[in-house]
């Protein structure tokens, strides 16, 4: 295939790929050897013609020509000698010496590329190429100037997962922040051989940028260590500057510290190995509020759903009944002298759920509590309350409403006025499922509410209402009434 630029150029074989095209070996007429990029003309696929400039940025692979071959838009760059990628599959992991000059020619890239306000976003060992006795950066397929925020497609989550920052996992805006943290991960895998997080999936990926916890470097002096560490750092204005780490990079002695400034270097080390634990900690509490929130909103949307359904169905069955709303999202119906009421949700903190002291063996986001009252019988007795749950109770990380209910120990407080009861998550019940003793104890298993298959609960909690409308309510003839053994995960 011949193109036909500025120059003319015959096509040869095709040597690789990246981004959103193909990369093939390339000759003019003169004899000049390249590399050509074809890129379809995807939409979002012309911001490769936006960084066919990048005069006076260091350690760039440059773009010698440029423009349109049928449907596909052509990139000429010279011919690199090799990747990273193959010089490290020829090599394995870099010394020391080494490592600092791949990494310096990369870090002036990047300084000179935020001065034009330019994030690469996809800084990996494939885009970094040895090119006239330099490293330099290739492949600006999904680059963007950092504020142009209104492109029709953003390419957020192209990418190599093993080198995407935390801020892109959490669908933020991508910025040179994220490139340095490229940058550590780069650093990390040239002098220990493999990146600090290595998946194998998309979702082990996820978490472990998000919530792992740096792996130590077993090879780098502690100058560097840190360096390294505060490139990682989760959050994004905690990691140094491009011009901050190319100046800390010529800072690498050849040689190794020794006496007291081995020492200091040491306790540096340590002190950042601490920052980037706290700054690790708050991430994660940041990412669980996160999903706290959304499964909370989940929570009280569903709940919905049952609390309609069963209003609706008491109310056609008993037309007469006094019912009470509440802007918390409960409702109160009465018949004669019973009542039953249902609260709205309420949002589980989880320092109260699951605490030092009291483990809990699942995760708890809301709750709300049904109950019956009645005038107390001749033995005292005068209803039930049970607890809803939003919880994870049976399967890990799969969450849904659970009836559930208590009963008294001999180590608790005694009353036969409510039984079975209602708590709520807190440390009592969690308590009560564990294997120990305590001053409750699980009186009915954990029953998932599904919505469209709420017959049973509907039905029995309507034989209850009525049966305490007409005097009939009476104590269980058993506790617990069903076996809840099983019922939840341990």
């Amino acid at each position: 295939m011949r193109l036909a630029l500025n120059k003319e150029w015959a096509v040869g074989a095709r040597i690789g790929g990246g981004g959103f095209g193909a990369v093939f070996e390339a000759e003019d007429t003169a004899g000049e050897k390249a590399a050509v990029k074809l890129v379809p003309k995807a939409p979002g696929t012309e911001r490769e013609m936006l960084f066919i400039n990048l005069d006076g940025i260091r350690n760039v692979v440059p773009v010698i020509d440029s423009g349109e071959h049928e449907d596909q838009w052509a990139l000429v760059m010279p011919r690199a000698e090799k990747s990273l990628r193959d010089y490290l599959q020829e090599h394995g992991q870099l010394s020391l010496n080494e490592a600092v000059a791949v990494l310096s020619d990369v870090a002036e890239a990047l300084a000179d590329l935020k001065d034009r306000e330019i994030v690469h976003r996809d800084l990996k060992p494939e885009n970094i190429l040895l090119l006239g006795g330099r490293w330099c950066l290739a492949d600006f397929g999904i680059a963007r100037y950092a504020e142009a925020t209104t492109a029709k497609r953003t390419f957020k989550f192209h990418g190599t997962f093993a080198y995407m920052a935390p801020e892109r996992w959490n669908n933020q805006r991508a910025t040179s922040a994220s490139d340095i943290y490229a940058l550590g991960v780069l650093a990390y895998e040239l002098l220990e051989g493999t990146p600090p997080f290595t998946g194998p999936d998309e979702h082990d990926y996820h978490d472990q940028h998000l919530h792992g916890t740096l792996p130590p470097l077993t090879t780098a002096p502690p100058l560097l260590a840190a360096l390294i560490t505060e490139c990682l750092f989760r959050a994004p204005q905690g990691r140094p500057a491009a011009g901050n780490v190319l100046a800390r990079l010529g800072q690498i002695p050849a040689a190794p510290l020794s006496g007291g400034l081995a020492a200091l270097a040491q306790a540096n080390q340590g002190a950042v190995a601490r920052q980037a634990e706290a700054d690790r900690r708050a991430s994660a509490h940041a990412t669980e509020a996160d999903r706290r929130k959304a499964l909370l909103e989940a929570a009280t949307t569903s709940f919905s759903f049952i609390t309609d359904a069963v209003l609706t169905t008491l109310t056609t069955a008993a037309p007469s009944a006094e019912v009470r709303k509440d802007n918390q999202g409960g409702w109160t119906v009465r018949i004669n002298d019973a009542q039953l009421a249902l609260s709205g949700p309420r949002e589980t903190a989880i320092e109260v759920w699951r605490t030092t002291s009291t483990p809990a063996p699942f995760d708890v986001i809301a709750s709300a509590t049904l109950s019956l009252k009645a005038p107390a019988n001749h033995h005292g007795y005068g209803g039930r309350s049970h607890s809803l749950w939003y919880a994870d109770a049976q399967t890990a990380e799969q969450y849904q409403w659970f009836e559930t209910a208590f009963m008294g120990t001999p180590l608790g407080p005694q009353s036969t006025a409510v039984k079975p009861f209602a708590l709520p998550p807190q440390s009592d019940a969690a308590t009560a499922l564990r294997p120990v003793m305590g001053g409750a104890q699980v009186a009915w298993p954990f029953m998932p509410l599904v919505v469209g298959d709420l017959d049973e609960f509907i039905s029995r909690w309507a034989d209850w209402l009525a049966q305490a409308a007409t005097g009939r309510l009476a104590h269980p003839s058993r506790m617990p009434e069903r076996d809840p053994q099983g019922s939840w995960r341990r």
